[in-house]
Parts: C-alpha cells; structure tokens; sequence
C-alpha cells in the first residue's frame, strides 16, 4: 500500500473516525479506480503520466485513511495501476534503432554497381536508369569493391584450410580385448558346513529356572532382605546383571514386593501374588528403571560388604553347534 500515510504522527487505524470522511474517502478511490478501468479496454489511449498522476492521487488519499476497508480499496487500486503499468511496458515497441537487413542489402547492391540511378549515369536521367534496371535485372555484382572496403578492416591473414583435411586419413578401428576369464578349480571348493536341527542341542529355559530359583530363596529367607545384598555377585558382574534381570519377572507378576524402609534401604520380600479383586479395589502396578553399571556394582560390595552371595553362582551357558561347544 502507499507509504503516505506512515509520515504522520498518530495511529493509523482509528475505529472512531468520523462517517462522513469515511465516506469521502471511500468516494474518491472509488471515482480514481473507475478513470483506470475505463482505460483497460484501449490501454493506448493511457499514458505513463496518467498512471503516475492516479498514484499521486492516491498517496494523498491515503492520508485519510484510518481502517481496513479503505486500505482495501487503496490495495485494489495500486493492484490495477502496477498491472495497467506492466501492460504499457509490453505494449512498448522494443527495438526502433536496431539492425535494418532490408535497407542494407538494399544500400550494399548499390554501393556494388547493381542499382544505378539517374545521377550516376552521365547523359542519363532517373527513368532510363529504371528502364535499364527492369531491362537488365541479372545484372553482375563488383564484389571486389566491397572487398577493398572489408580488407582495411582486417589485420588477420587468412589461413588455407582443407575441407577433407591436408592428408587421407584412416579413421583407427579399436581392436577388441578379450579377458581372460577366471578359471576356478573345483576341487579347491569348500562349502560350508551344513547345520541340521538335531546337531543343535536345545538346553532347557535357563531363564524360568533362574526366576523359580530365586523365588525359592526369597520364600526361604522369609523376611525381607536388602536388594543389593541379594542379587550382588561380588565374584561374577555378569551374574548380577543377571539377578536383577531375573527379580523384575518376579516383581512384575507380584511376587516379590519391592519397597524402600526408614533408613533408605530398598528391601525386597516374598509376598502373595495380587487377584484380580485387588486390582479392582485400587492397587496399581508401579515401574523404576534402576542403573546398574561396575561402578554401582563396586560400591555397593564395599558400603554393604558383600563377601559372598546370597543367590549360588552359576556355570557359564555353553552351547553345541554340531560336534563343538560354544560358551
């Protein structure tokens, strides 16, 4: 929108502005917007000044205006008088003083002696110079006077070339390159060894075991037990891990309570596993994430003093793969 109205002091929109100047206002971009429309049909009979008047115009208008409405007609506006103004710079002719091939060839035949008029032919007037040119239309081009014009212009001297090239040559045939292909010696072959299903010996479910495992010992020991003290190997950091994998089984079915006592111990004990009564009457299943790294595992051997553990240390898992054992 114009940018007159940004140079006063005061607000620009004003919600209380009087009706009457409302309406002026609103007449005025009305009767401008109606002069450029009465122009789109012949946009020749529109001059550049005429644009820049109607927008002069319009900056003053926009002085008045003081909310949305008038700012819409002042947008329409200057929307028409851009488009009228890049209708205008295409309808301009682009090009007056260029290149004239006509006039030049024209101009070029006579400077050759091809086109004589009657002040060049002594004794002659202008129509017997047009009788002898419709007389003689074929007539021979000196192209040697242009020739002596275009040499002053040129320092260069002309190189001799050869259409076919200075010698016969024979275009070079690639020849074909065969590979040798890789010869592969079948006896040197090995395939892989061929596993079947019974060559792998399936062990029970280590981890079912070594979730009843400990839930004996919990039911054992029949009070509750500090949490490190139970699942801590201090001989094997692996098998701790293990452990508290182990004791979640057991806390997520609900039978092992999992709760911390006055002195900030977290104790574990066995407890009966919840009913589905339970969970009806309000009892709602609880979730930690608790890290346990060596760090964790070494501190708490040396505050607790963990000298051997509570849960019995385990063989290492081997598996069998065909006639060998993997652990």
């Amino acid at each position: 929108m114009s940018q007159a109205g940004s140079s006063k002091g005061g607000l620009i929109y004003d919600p209380d502005q009087d009706a009457d100047e409302k309406r002026a206002v609103r007449k005025d971009y009305r009767s401008l917007t109606r002069n450029m429309e009465q122009h789109q049909a012949n946009i020749n009979d529109l001059s550049i000044s005429d644009i820049a008047e109607g927008i002069g115009k319009a900056d003053k208008y926009f002085a008045r205006v003081k909310g949305p409405q008038e700012a819409t007609l002042d947008s329409a506006f200057l929307l028409m008088a851009s488009n009228l103004g890049a209708q205008k710079a295409r309808a301009m002719k682009s090009g007056a003083g260029a290149f004239d091939v006509d006039e030049f060839v024209s101009k070029l035949v006579t400077f050759m002696g091809g086109r004589k008029f009657g002040n060049q032919i002594p004794g002659g007037d202008e129509s017997d110079a047009e009788g002898d040119e419709d007389d003689d239309p074929d007539m021979v081009l000196d192209w040697t006077i242009i020739g002596r014009k275009a040499l002053a212009k040129i320092h260069r001297a002309p190189a001799i070339g050869f259409m076919l090239g200075p010698l016969s040559l024979e275009a070079k045939k690639r020849a074909p390159v065969q590979r040798a292909k890789l010869e592969k010696n079948k006896a040197e072959e090995r395939k892989p060894q061929e596993l079947k299903e019974e060559d792998i010996a399936r062990s029970e479910n280590e981890t079912t075991k070594n979730v009843a495992v400990l839930e004996n010992l919990l039911t054992e020991i029949g009070e509750p037990v500090n949490l490190f003290k139970f699942v801590i190997n201090p001989n094997d950091f692996a098998q701790s891990v293990e452990n508290i994998f182990h004791l979640s089984f057991l806390i997520r079915d609900g039978k092992v309570a999992l709760e911390t006592s006055l002195d900030g111990e977290p104790m574990i004990y066995s407890c009966g596993q919840p009913s589905d009564e339970d969970y009806e009457q309000g009892l709602r299943k609880r979730q930690i994430v608790l890290e346990f790294d060596q760090a964790t595992w070494k501190r708490a051997i040396e505050v607790f003093n963990i000298t051997e553990p509570m849960v019995p240390q385990r063989p290492p898992a081997k598996t069998r793969l065909g006639n060998k054992w993997y652990g």
